[in-house]
């Protein structure tokens, strides 16, 4: 997997949506596993959507490429 910090969700975007799910505080180590299991889940998906696209012939990934990779 690549893991350059352009795409990585930011520590500053999971500490937003944990506030917004509730949370008071969220520790260093709970932001550091919650992004590395978000990116990881994210490129796969976006792996497995890639190859979808590909699979139709198409250059394109669509929404039901990104649909059905879920």
């Amino acid at each position: 997997m690549h893991e350059t910090a352009d795409l990585m969700l930011a520590k500053s975007t999971a500490r937003k949506i944990f506030k917004e799910a509730g949370a008071k505080r969220v520790s260093e180590e709970a932001l550091d596993e919650y992004t590395q299991k978000v990116n990881k889940f994210a490129y796969s998906m976006a792996k497995k959507a890639v190859r979808l696209a590909e699979h139709a012939k198409r250059k394109t990934v669509e929404k039901s490429d990104v649909e059905l990779a879920e």
